[in-house]
Order: C-alpha cells, then sequence, then structure tokens
C-alpha cells in the first residue's frame, strides 16, 4: 500500500486527455469535498505541462469557484495566454459536473540576475524543539474534537509541527499571528517543479485557520463555515520541499464573514522562498455548534 506522499504524487500526476486538457482524481479519504491545496496543486502541474522547462512559475493567482466532489475526476483546461521572451502566461479552468470550479492565472520567467532582499525570519525554535506529530498525537489527541482527532489520526502526506500548538487546548483568542514547521514525510522526486506543486498544494492547510486565532475559534468546530475564496502564491528562491520549511502566518483583518490571512516560507537557514496570501469564508454557524 503507497504511503501518503506516494499518494500526493500520483494525485499531482494529472493524466492528458487531448492538447492542453487533463484529468486528475482525488485520493479516498471520506472527504465530503476536496481540499482546495489539491486542486491548486493539480492546477500548478496542468500549466507547468504546457511550459518550457528553461522557465519557472513565480507566481499563481486562483479563485474557489465551487466546492470540488472527490467522487468524480476533476478536469483541468489549460489556455496558453502568451510566450513572451521572458515570461509566459496561464491560465488553467478545473471543471467538474460541466461547471468551472476553480480557476487560476500563473506566470512563468526564464532564470535571470538582478536586485535580491527578503525579510528576515521569525526567531522562533526549531522543527527538533517542538512536539513531533507522533508526540503531540500521544499528548493531546484525547483531549482533541473529533475532527481534529480525525485529522491528525489519518496519515498525510505533509508533517505540520506547530510552534502556538497550545491554540488548539485554550480556545481563547490570541495575537493574530501563526508559525508552522512543514515539509513532506518522505523524499520527493530531484524535479523542482514537483517541489513547487507539492509547496502549493501544502500552502493552504493551515493559512484559513489563521485568520480565526483572534477570535479563539478553528476551522475544526461544527459552529464555523469555513472555505477558500481565493489564494495567491509567490516564488521567489529555489528549495526542497521535504526539507524543514518554517510558514511564519498572520491574519491582518477580518469582515463581512471573511478573513485574510498572509504567509512568508522560509527555509531553515533563513531564506525566504515564497509568499502566500488568502481570504477565506469564515461563517460563524451557531446553529450547527454542538
Amino acid at each position: 500500500m503507497p504511503n501518503a506522499v506516494d499518494e500526493l504524487l500520483n494525485i499531482l500526476d494529472l493524466e492528458p486527455l487531448e492538447h492542453n486538457l487533463f484529468r486528475g482524481r482525488s485520493p479516498k479519504v471520506g472527504w465530503q469535498r476536496v481540499f482546495g491545496g489539491q486542486v491548486i496543486g493539480q492546477a500548478l502541474v496542468a500549466v507547468t505541462r504546457t511550459v518550457e522547462s528553461d522557465r519557472r512559475v513565480h507566481s499563481l493567482h486562483g479563485y474557489f469557484m465551487r466546492p470540488g466532489d472527490p467522487k468524480v475526476p476533476i478536469i483541468y483546461e489549460v489556455d496558453r495566454i502568451r510566450d513572451g521572451n521572458s515570461f509566459t502566461t496561464r491560465r488553467v479552468v478545473a471543471i467538474q459536473h460541466g461547471e468551472a470550479i476553480f480557476a487560476m492565472s500563473s506566470s512563468f520567467q526564464k532564470a535571470e540576475d538582478g536586485f535580491d532582499h527578503h525579510m528576515p525570519m521569525p526567531k522562533v525554535p526549531m522543527p527538533e524543539e517542538l512536539p513531533s506529530e507522533e508526540e503531540i498525537k500521544a499528548r493531546f489527541m484525547p483531549m482533541m474534537p473529533d475532527p481534529m482527532r480525525a485529522y491528525y489520526e489519518r496519515e498525510r502526506p505533509i508533517e505540520l509541527r506547530p510552534v502556538e500548538f497550545e491554540r488548539y487546548q485554550t480556545g481563547l483568542p490570541r495575537a493574530p499571528s501563526f508559525h508552522v514547521w512543514i515539509r513532506a514525510t518522505k523524499r520527493l522526486p530531484d524535479d523542482p517543479s514537483v517541489h513547487r506543486c507539492v509547496l502549493a498544494y501544502a500552502s493552504d492547510m493551515t493559512l484559513l485557520d489563521t485568520s480565526l486565532i483572534p477570535h479563539g475559534h478553528t476551522v475544526f468546530e461544527r459552529g464555523i463555515q469555513a472555505a477558500s475564496l481565493d489564494h495567491a502564491l509567490w516564488f521567489h528562491h529555489p528549495f526542497r520541499a521535504d526539507e524543514w520549511l518554517l510558514y511564519a502566518q498572520d491574519t491582518p483583518s477580518a469582515s463581512g464573514a471573511r478573513g485574510f490571512s498572509r504567509g512568508l516560507i522560509f527555509t531553515r537557514e533563513g531564506d525566504l522562498v515564497a509568499s502566500v496570501a488568502q481570504e477565506g469564508l469564515i461563517r460563524p454557524r451557531p446553529d450547527l455548534a454542538d
């Protein structure tokens, strides 16, 4: 039986159907809807396969329009907007049941030299100083709500080591920031495009939840209706997604049942390799609360 990383790589290996047309599937894990990071990652795979190998993606901007159905395949239709001397632009639409569920624009660029600077990495404990997922399960799982316990019981392709794990225990409002170390749980192929697609997948895992921290809630609560609305990701420097990366997140604003969150992704050496921004639905549903 393949492990979770092998399954993720299989899911990201889209089936070519026709020129500019690809088909992806979802894992059989009993989800009620398709995980947003899966759609982002598959969409990035689809557009990457239509771009010359000497160009790498530097930005993507996507909108979620409908919940994905995990029981049926997703069709990805790529539009080759432009192939310029330095930049390549692509648009892709993900389709299920004859309707668009996600649309994304992306830009690729030939490697160039130029100015280089980045913000410093926050001072936080290194991943070895934090409880592993096995330790988290042993120490905290009996206290977790059922949805969160089910999340941690599944084998997952991305390991998470939250710095501020106590937020899940107290249920109290906290400062509007969150730090978590992330990495694939198994070594990935050396192809840099695979690492970018895996990071695109992982970038949607905790960002929406960050927007609930100032209010003392999480997306695991029955009384919160949560869904990603849009997602933007910029790649700055090369990295490996199977080595520890610090995902430093904050939430500048929430209003109108929407939460806005940002993220900076650093290597453990402190190099900023990617930036993320997302707005998501965080609708209070007292009628669904326990």
